[in-house]
């Protein structure tokens, strides 16, 4: 069997999560009881093809046609049963904050438990009813169990279709090594929908007028990203999903991808990417200015920079698990209990939160974040940032402080692959 190079697995995970296995920092044995942990643990430590093989199994792809005459028969039968849903290239519109379903169903990093998944319906019912019903996941997150969860929520709890069309959702496809084809961005597209949606037949697995709003890659692969791009734009031109969008796409690569989609009159609705008080980088090297210029919107996740914008932790208090070294090296710095404390301070004079302060400042730099969200707590927290917003000066400040908060993350402990070594185009850059 043909063993693979670790770079090539680094492609798999979610940004987090390969940020802190960058740094030696693994995750506890308490948090890794499925079969996830077996995928990556062995994955890591004896990788190959066959075994990597098997377990993308567990994301249950479906069988796509392989020819030219069976992809038409399907196209056309997809356009007999979800005409109406065929989009008009509309722009996406979306809240001025999202939730992030990361947690959902994401027991290695996260430690989820079903028993708790009736705080996740109160989350997602409490979103419904704030109209800010805005949530994101991903095929990866759960292998496949937080879009079942939103599909059970959104059919269960949403029995009109007014509700139903309250409720939108993102998903992201998985640029794994061994998927180097479009058709594999459509395949897994649609075993997203049929996660997302009605287990019918007699429909191809839809949900009536519920098309996923937005699809996006997950992260660049380091090849046949452009056959990425040209599957994204088959998923559109299918019905299957309203918009397209990327994540953890540096400026080169996300201007290549806005012209790929322009050749067939397809927009780059939006690029998903890591953009906190404690990770500013996209600001500092010009990806959101990039991504302002060409219209696209910036979906920015870990917007709490794992809970460590949120004043919960201490030196006397470190998180438990994998962020627990990453804290270690946020308390060295004087600057960053400055920053809380100054976050603590704006926080106190708007009768909010710092969680709400960090949220207010993602939204004042032009982005939509999206904080995750596991209970109805946190999930009345983060969408109540809403309701007050930063001064310009306060603004300022926070940019100052900030800016001088150096234990955090940095661009190169994020292993993603920088490059495409067929085109040698920048994939990531922060």
């Amino acid at each position: 069997m043909t063993k693979l190079p670790k770079t090539a697995l680094l492609s798999i995970l979610p940004l987090n999560f390969l940020s802190l296995t960058s740094q030696g920092l693994t995750p506890s044995a308490k948090s890794t009881r499925n079969s996830r942990r077996d995928f990556l643990e062995s994955s890591l430590t004896s990788l190959t093809t066959a075994s990597i093989a098997a377990a993308s199994t567990q994301l249950a792809v479906p069988t796509l046609p392989t020819n030219a005459e069976e992809t038409a028969a399907a196209a056309s039968a997809i356009a007999t049963t979800t005409s109406s849903l065929i989009p008009q290239n509309n722009p996406l519109s979306l809240p001025k904050i999202g939730l992030g379903a990361w947690a959902w169903g994401d027991s290695l990093f996260w430690g989820y438990d079903k028993k708790n998944d009736e705080e996740l319906r109160q989350v997602f019912d409490f979103a419904v009813k704030k109209d800010l019903a805005f949530f994101d996941t991903a095929e990866l997150y759960g292998l496949g169990r937080s879009e079942e969860l939103l599909g059970k929520f959104r059919e269960e709890d949403c029995k009109e279709k007014d509700e139903r069309e309250k409720v939108v959702i993102a998903s992201k496809f998985a640029a794994l090594p061994w998927r180097t084809k479009r058709e594999d961005v459509v395949k897994a597209c649609k075993a997203s929908v049929k996660r997302l949606g009605l287990k019918n037949e007699n429909n191809m697995n839809f949900r009536r007028g519920q098309p996923i709003d937005l699809y996006q890659i997950h992260f660049p692969n380091s090849w046949s990203n452009e056959n990425y791009w040209d599957g994204l734009a088959d998923a559109y031109e299918l019905g299957l999903v309203k918009s397209v969008g990327v994540s953890n796409y540096g400026v080169d690569a996300l201007r290549a991808c806005h012209a790929r989609l322009s050749e067939r009159g397809i927009k780059l609705a939006t690029n998903q990417i890591q953009m906190s008080l404690l990770y500013r980088w996209p600001i500092e090297n010009g990806l959101l200015d990039a991504c302002k210029d060409l219209d696209v919107k910036v979906l920015s996740y870990s917007p709490l920079a794992l809970g460590f914008l949120t004043g919960k932790y201490s030196k006397e208090k470190l998180p438990s698990g994998p962020r627990s070294k990453i804290a270690e090296q946020l308390f060295r710095d004087e600057a960053y209990e400055e920053l809380l404390k100054v976050m603590g301070d704006i926080a106190e004079k708007h009768d909010g939160t710092r969680s709400q302060v960090a949220l207010n400042w993602a939204i004042v730099k032009g982005t939509i974040p999206i904080p995750g969200a596991r209970n109805i707590r946190q999930a009345e927290q983060n969408l109540g940032a809403l309701d007050w917003s930063l001064s310009g000066d306060e603004e300022r400040l926070l940019d100052e402080v900030s800016g001088k908060v150096t234990g955090f993350l940095t661009p190169d402990k994020n292993p993603f692959p920088r490059k495409d070594v067929n085109t040698g185009l920048t994939m990531y850059d922060s």
